[in-house]
């Protein structure tokens, strides 16, 4: 490994196409969700997923007035991502599709929201959920795992638009960057390791496979001013990647939690978010926290930010909230002010969290894949900074 100067480091951040099989499993309770809100924006959803060969399971809880069929839903979010033919790991035409689902526990829905005012619903459970936000790029996102992500995005696009129609679902993605640490600030400097492991036909050859994703992928995405004559490019390194999918693992939704948000940048609190309706603050309120965070970071508060929030089941007001800048918050402020402008800006109640980012809307699948966070869609209110009153 290449030594580093004083002050130098390397972080890694991984992404995963949609095909992948937890992202499938993403993929498939988020669109769930969506056909519920779409009638019924009240639903209240909790859908997990599991794939394994030429099966998915569907579980969950689900209380809602929407007539929704799983069955369709399932079989045509499987054909949208390219899984046509057992051989590629699963077959929408044929896959077996099991359902397990029950209504939410009575015992959640009366500490929750029975005769309660929407902005006054509690907790739909106890946790703590972090968001973070960094200026070492436009979108205030870490690049590491901006990188990892528009890969992963963009080894989709090349196989649906079929610029590279070897190219089968699944896929992998990891970029290593060499960053600056100074007081606390992080400043990406250049790229060390790209890592891109994708699935294909058995009819092409590795030689191919990498010139091509190098030309239609790598080249595409990375600035090239970021590469240099010591960055290491790791395409397919296990020299075949035809089995993929669900039949070569097993997916499961939830699993791929910090791809979903940071790239290991930050902290998380563990909770997922796919298949839950933002009653969960597992989802709401790391959203919040992220549009905290942008928002600390984008008034030049600070450079860097970590914001925690903690609550628990029934109780609408969080029991806790934290802000981290690293050492690098503005002169004549502290963190203590940063976390006291945070308290007087946004009304942190779920309930509240809801009506201000829309989360009643179902753009939920557009989530499941490519991250929740440092995105441009104009339905992620939470990207959208919010202009601080700092005088506390």
């Amino acid at each position: 490994m290449q030594k580093l100067e004083e002050g130098h480091f390397f972080f890694t951040s991984e992404s995963v196409t949609e095909g992948h099989p937890d992202k499938l499993c993403d993929l498939l309770s988020d669109s769930i969700l969506d056909a519920c809100l779409k009638q019924d924006p009240s639903s209240k959803v909790a859908i997990e997923s599991v794939a394994k060969s030429n099966m998915i399971l569907i579980a969950g809880e689900l209380s809602t007035k929407a007539k929704i069929d799983i069955d369709q839903i399932v079989r045509d979010r499987i054909k949208e991502i390219g899984y046509d033919d057992e051989s590629k790991g699963l077959n929408y035409k044929t896959c077996d599709i099991l359902q397990k689902i029950t209504i939410q526990s009575p015992d959640i829905s009366q500490a929750v929201h029975e005769g309660k005012k929407e902005e006054d619903f509690g907790a739909g459970d106890q946790g703590h959920m972090f968001g973070y936000a960094t200026d070492e790029t436009e979108d205030l996102f870490p690049f590491s795992h901006l990188m990892a992500i528009k890969l992963s995005l963009k080894l989709t696009e090349v196989r649906k638009k079929g610029i590279l129609p070897w190219l089968r679902p699944d896929g992998k993605t990891q970029v290593t960057v060499e960053y600056k640490k100074e007081n606390g600030h992080v400043i990406p400097l250049r790229i060390q390791n790209i890592l891109i492991s994708a699935q294909h036909d058995p009819n092409i050859s590795n030689e191919q496979i990498k010139e091509n994703i190098k030309t239609h992928v790598i080249q595409e995405v990375i600035p090239q001013n970021m590469i240099d004559e010591n960055t290491n490019f790791y395409i397919n390194p296990s020299g075949i990647f035809i089995i993929g999918g669900p039949e070569a693992d097993t997916g499961l939704t939830g699993r791929k939690i910090i791809v979903d948000t940071y790239g290991g940048w930050g902290a998380h609190g563990g909770g997922a978010f796919s298949g839950k309706d933002c009653s969960k603050v597992d989802r709401s309120a790391a959203y919040a926290a992220r549009w905290i965070a942008k928002s600390l970071v984008n008034m030049k508060l600070c450079k860097r930010a970590l914001v925690q929030i903690a609550y628990s089941i029934g109780i609408s007001e969080p029991l806790s909230v934290y802000v981290d800048s690293y050492g690098t918050v503005k002169e004549g402020f502290t963190d203590r002010i940063l976390s006291e402008i945070v308290i007087k800006n946004f009304d942190l109640r779920p309930g509240v969290i809801v009506k201000e980012l829309e989360l009643k809307r179902p753009i939920f699948a557009k989530t499941a894949c490519g991250g929740h966070f440092g995105r441009k869609e104009e339905e992620f209110k939470w990207e959208i900074p919010k202009n601080l009153d700092v005088n506390v």
